[in-house]
Formats: C-alpha cells, sequence, structure tokens
C-alpha cells in the first residue's frame, strides 16, 4: 500500500448503515458532499437495508479522484464514477466494470442580459467550463459545435474552475455563461438564469440516447461475480429508494436537508433533474450509443481522455440477468 493510499483510508469519514457480523459487506466509496449521499440517505429512512442479505458501509472521499484510489488500493469494493475511465483502466489490464447509476450531466446556461439565445451565440463571448479541458460535457459541446458557425477553441473566451467557483463567476459577471456540472447549474436556475442546452439535449444534438448513462458504480468484476446475489440486491434497492424519493412527497422532504438550498425553485429543480436522470433501459442499444459517445470524445480529445484505444475495452459493462 503506498502512502498515499495510507493517508487517504486515515482521512476516510466512516459509517456502516447496516451491521451484521455473519453478512458480506459491500464497501462504497462515495463524495463527501455528492448527490450520492441522497440515495444513501434515503435508503436508511426507508429502511431498505434493514432486512438486506449484506451490510453496506460507507466511506466518504473527498474528491473523484480519492475515490479510484480507495477502489485501486482495495480500501472499497465500489464507487460512482463513469464508464470511460473503467475502459481506459482496462485497456491497461484492470478489471474493472459498470453498471448504470445515473444519466444526469451538465447543463449550459446563460447570464440574463448575455444575449445567448443558442450554441452559435457563445461566439466573442466569454465561458466559464466545469472542470477541465477533458470534461465531458465540454468535449461533447465542443463536438456539437462542429455543427454551428462558432468555433469554440478560437472564437470563445474560455476559463476552467471548479463548479461552485464558475457558479460565483457568473452571479459577478465574469463570464457570460457557464457549462456546468447538473446540479449546480439546477442553483442558477432556480436564480432566474436561462438554460441554453442541458446535457441531454447535447447527446441529442449528436445523435445519442439522451438517457444514456453518464455515472455509474464501478467495482472489480472478480468480486462482482463472487457477491452477484448482494450486488444485484443493492442496485434493487438504490433503485427502489431513488423511484420513491421520486414519486413520494414525504421521502423526498426527508433528504432536502442534503441539498444545501432554501430556495424552493431549486429543491424542485435539483428534483426534477435528478429523477429525469434515473436510468430507464439497459442493454444492447446503450451499448451501441455508448460505442459513438466514445469516438467522439475519443477524436475531439485526441485520446487524451479515452487513452490510444480505438473502442470501448471488452467486459467494460456490467449486466444484470
Amino acid at each position: 500500500m503506498t502512502l498515499r493510499i495510507f493517508i487517504l483510508l486515515s482521512s476516510f469519514l466512516f459509517n456502516t448503515l447496516s451491521f451484521s457480523a455473519d453478512k458480506p459487506s459491500i464497501r462504497l466509496g462515495v463524495l463527501a458532499f455528492g448527490t450520492s449521499n441522497w440515495e444513501l440517505a434515503a435508503l436508511e429512512q426507508q429502511k431498505l437495508l434493514e432486512n438486506a442479505d449484506f451490510k453496506l458501509e460507507v466511506h466518504k472521499v473527498a474528491n473523484p479522484q480519492a475515490g479510484k484510489i480507495a477502489l485501486q488500493g482495495g480500501a472499497v469494493d465500489m464507487i460512482v464514477t463513469d464508464w470511460i475511465w473503467v475502459s481506459r483502466m482496462r485497456a491497461t489490464g484492470a478489471n474493472y466494470s459498470f453498471y448504470p447509476y445515473s444519466s444526469a450531466s451538465g447543463a449550459l446556461i446563460a447570464a440574463q442580459d448575455s444575449g445567448i439565445k443558442q450554441l452559435s451565440d457563445l461566439c466573442g463571448k466569454r465561458l466559464g467550463i466545469g472542470g477541465d479541458e477533458l470534461d465531458k460535457n465540454w468535449l461533447l459541446l465542443q463536438a456539437l459545435s462542429a455543427k454551428s458557425s462558432c468555433n469554440l477553441n478560437t472564437q470563445v473566451e474560455k476559463s476552467f474552475g471548479a463548479p461552485p467557483l464558475l457558479n460565483q463567476q457568473l452571479l459577478e459577471k465574469h463570464v457570460d455563461a457557464v457549462l456546468n456540472f447538473w446540479q449546480y447549474a439546477a442553483q442558477l436556475e432556480g436564480e432566474g438564469y436561462p438554460q441554453i442546452l442541458s446535457g441531454a439535449e447535447i447527446l441529442e444534438g449528436l445523435g445519442v440516447d439522451r438517457n444514456m448513462p453518464n455515472l455509474g458504480y464501478v467495482f472489480n468484476r472478480d468480486w462482482a461475480e463472487k457477491n452477484a446475489a448482494v450486488l444485484k440486491q443493492f442496485i434493487h434497492l438504490t433503485e427502489q429508494a431513488r423511484q420513491k424519493m421520486c414519486t413520494d412527497e414525504s421521502a423526498w422532504q426527508s433528504i432536502v436537508p442534503l441539498l444545501n438550498t432554501t430556495n424552493a425553485k431549486t429543491q424542485g429543480l435539483l428534483r426534477d433533474r435528478y429523477c429525469a436522470g434515473g436510468i430507464k433501459s439497459w442493454g444492447p442499444e446503450q451499448v451501441k450509443h455508448a460505442d459513438k459517445i466514445y469516438s467522439l470524445l475519443r477524436q475531439v480529445s485526441a485520446t487524451k481522455l479515452t487513452g490510444a484505444a480505438t473502442n470501448i475495452a471488452p467486459e467494460t459493462f456490467w449486466f444484470i440477468n
């Protein structure tokens, strides 16, 4: 174990939602302030784990990279991340697989007086981008812009940064628009800032299924094969928790304190976007769309995001019978 992993493990905020010495464990690594915590809170509030055939151990991590290090170091069994990373890791010999969790993705939000009504209006404007130059939303927006008259790389003033900082920059008029993660985009919409393009609309414009999974549960395939029954049950219970949050007002209200906003409109938008991100289907058709997304990302990023592999690595995706 490297010193870095040891330090990481020492800093974990550890919590066990369900405990029984004779049950197998699922050690789940999640972002300390990520939306995955909404389902975990719902699992507890709805008492869905009381009769589960496993105990769920939740390890909170500070950022996505910390979760990946924890998975690679064997400190957790599962994390939430994207399938592009899984494919790239499989190409290097790792044995990870991905099962979909959410199709929610970023959105392009404009300042109210920016004059931006469509993608081509970004020309000559200042654009803030959540993440870095290899952010998937940014790469896919570039691919879509190839169909417009605006070259985002040469005709737009770009800045990259952390999602909360970008929201603040829009509020203070340091940028004219932001391409931000979905929950931060919803916060801006709640304050009256118009959405120009959703992540789903970007995919649709590229000829891709708008409900294509973006994030998912990622785990070692050997572990999944040995624990297939409890993995299936865990996924079923989380889907049940999500469905109840999206259909039962009292279930949703139980996680409202985690939203970090008292704005009723923002709370409603967060619920709408979260529920719209639920996975409606997962099978061969979605894999075909994943191939198209992979090809686009590989081309636009000049293989920096995907790695050198021409296609998605075999067994990147996990399916439940």
